[in-house]
């Protein structure tokens, strides 16, 4: 096994087991949050790492990213932003920072895919 296929493997690893993650917490929340042991009252703190976590991958994208990878990250970036915001506007809560958030990201992506087709290459 080739160093590149070990990297290829964990990836493959990561993408099964957050997107486990995922399934349970948009199927059935209570049972996503037992089996992640996660607890509400916990929230505010594992999203202040999460957009930390955020944060620092934009960083790795200034500094290493190319175009593609900067695609998907705006494309990540949408999707929870719309997503949040379609939860809150359906539960009629304000939902108008997500909202634009997810617009925004959207756009970005946008701009980054058509200079990924325009210039190759990245930043």
């Amino acid at each position: 096994m080739t160093l590149s296929s070990t990297v290829t493997a964990f990836l493959v690893i990561a993408v099964l087991l957050v997107g486990y993650m995922a399934y349970l917490f948009w199927t059935d929340p209570e049972r996503g949050l037992r089996e992640t042991t996660h607890r509400l009252e916990k929230l505010p703190y594992v999203l202040a790492d999460r957009y930390t976590s955020f944060a620092v991958l934009g960083l790795g994208m200034i500094l290493f990213g190319d175009y593609p990878i900067i695609t998907v990250y705006f494309l990540a970036g949408a999707i929870m932003g719309l997503a949040d915001g379609a939860i809150y506007a359906r539960a009629g809560y304000p939902h108008v920072k997500h909202t634009a958030s997810g617009v925004l990201s959207l756009l970005a992506m946008i701009v980054t895919a058509v200079a990924w087709a325009t210039a190759g290459g990245g930043v």
